[in-house]
């Protein structure tokens, strides 16, 4: 048979309901500077440490990274107290999130995640074949309640980012521990806690305690945040030592770059470099909320390195606030994929980039 005459091969039909991940913008035309708050990035960058790992390797690129990730994942577990056996590492979070929607659920099983949750749960989900339940909120905070009742014979897999990402807020030690004493024993719970060092409650945990003990949960963590390696895509997660074996059959071999694997070690002992980090964050993500707040704005309270303020009851109100930051260079990210049309979400900058959202925020509300 002539093979042009055959038909062009077809993915599966349920991967055309994905709506593809955007991220925030990172550049505009024409400019020299931007400041640029639409991607949760660290406000202080990276360890200098971390910066020279990395460069120290530059002759060493030519060498495959080590496929276990071994140093890396001993120093997590020096790190944190935990067993380096039971830690997989990862391409950032992201593949992780892709691993255990993947390996645990399936076509004609369930996924849940909340209505405002991150968007790669959604999408890790639906590329697994699996069905998407998405739970409503409660005051744009994880709902528990709602989420028990949303769960099924079918149920296999619960996202819950814990602080969330976009709104800032987070689920109690409490909380979650109710939440998994009633979940049946045949679903993982998994804890994203890609924010969990910004957060300063007495009532919070990332995960460390249940992951450590309970067989049904898993911890994710990124070097991402607080650790300013965005750009390296370095994550890892924790759980029990069946979740981690079937995570290390399914991964990437070789998924952490050799440089990448070297600066987050280095990251992880430069403990001054990540005190600096939080103690930034713990003063001017209020400045940054009380000044918006001043403006007449509604700015939801939030724990991470971001704020998500509501410029009305339009979605147009929004999109104008962000194309008049825009027009100051400023960038922001625009919340319509999470189901907020109404609101931006700003990260937490330097005092200089923080001051100039607040001036040209005023400048907004003055011209309306």
């Amino acid at each position: 048979m002539n093979a042009k005459n055959q038909e062009a091969p077809l993915a599966h039909k349920y991967l055309f309901d994905i709506a593809p991940y955007v991220p925030g913008e990172a550049k505009i035309g024409g400019a020299e500077r931007v400041i640029r708050l639409a991607s949760n990035e660290s406000a202080l960058g990276p360890s200098p440490k971390a910066v020279a790992a990395y460069r120290a390797l530059a002759d060493e690129i030519f060498r495959y990274p080590d496929g276990g990730s071994v140093e890396l994942r001993q120093a997590i577990a020096a790190h944190f107290g935990v067993d380096a056996d039971r830690i997989v590492c990862g391409t950032g979070s992201d593949e992780l999130i892709a691993l255990l929607a993947r390996c645990y659920a399936g076509p004609g099983d369930e996924v849940i995640c909340t209505r405002h949750g991150f968007l790669m749960y959604p999408i890790a989900a639906q590329a697994a074949g699996a069905d998407l339940v998405m739970v409503p909120e409660r005051n744009l905070t994880a709902d528990l309640d709602a989420i028990l009742a949303a769960v099924t014979p079918r149920t296999r897999v619960i996202f819950l980012a814990n602080p969330n990402n976009p709104t800032g807020t987070y689920v109690s030690r409490d909380g979650v521990r109710r939440l998994h004493r009633e979940l049946p024993k045949n679903c993982i719970l998994v804890l994203d806690a890609a924010y969990a060092e910004f957060v300063a409650r007495n009532d919070y945990e990332p995960g460390l305690e249940l992951a450590a003990s309970e067989p049904n949960v898993v911890m994710l963590r990124t070097f991402s945040k607080i650790h300013a390696l965005a750009g390296l895509r370095v994550g890892w997660a924790y759980g029990s030592a069946a979740v981690a074996d079937i995570l290390n059959r399914t991964r990437g071999t070789f998924n952490i770059a050799l440089p990448a694997q070297a600066a987050a070690v280095a990251s992880l002992a430069d403990t001054e470099s990540l005190h600096r980090a939080h103690d930034h964050n713990n003063k001017w993500r209020p400045w940054l909320e009380d000044e918006i707040r001043k403006l007449g704005l509604e700015v939801n309270p939030g724990v991470a390195n971001f704020v998500l303020v509501k410029f009305g009851a339009k979605p147009k109100d929004a999109e104008a606030a962000r194309e008049f930051l825009k027009s100051r260079f400023i960038l922001v990210r625009q919340m319509g994929a999470y189901n907020l049309p109404e609101h931006l979400r700003i990260t937490v900058g330097t005092e200089d980039e923080n001051r100039a959202v607040v001036t040209a925020l005023t400048a907004f509300v003055g011209t309306k």
